[in-house]
């Protein structure tokens, strides 16, 4: 397991939106290292994200509808890079897949760092 620091319960702490932005992170990461020829960095790229989507796969709190966005993104990745791309996907289209995870997982992390939640006293 390559996150052996990320523990099931603080994976399902993350939003859904986090969990996609982090999974489109290592798809990006897995595409990168597939265009300079760096297949064990690809490999490795490639076995954190199936992790990450995997670890999104069992959360209990997941709408059935979210689950079934993972499970398709499981399938597509592996066709991309294992199979013979059927869906005819693209880098391009992966990326604009995952920017908006990324998007609004860094603007709710910007809204916390400018207003934290009040503290009790």
């Amino acid at each position: 397991m390559q996150h052996r620091d990320l523990s099931v319960g603080r994976w399902n702490e993350l939003s859904v939106s986090a969990q996609f932005a982090n999974i489109g992170s290592e798809v990006g990461r897995a595409m990168s290292a597939h265009e300079q020829g760096l297949t064990a960095r690809q490999e490795a790229a490639l076995t954190r994200a199936f992790e990450l989507i995997d670890l999104t796969l069992v959360n209990p709190a997941l709408r059935s509808s979210a689950r079934r966005e993972a499970s398709r993104v499981r399938e597509l990745v592996a066709d991309y890079f294992y199979g013979d791309n059927s869906y005819k996907t693209s880098r391009e289209q992966w990326d604009r897949y995952f920017m908006p995870f990324a998007v609004a997982t860094n603007a709710a992390r910007r809204e916390t760092v400018l207003f934290p939640p009040m503290m009790n006293k």
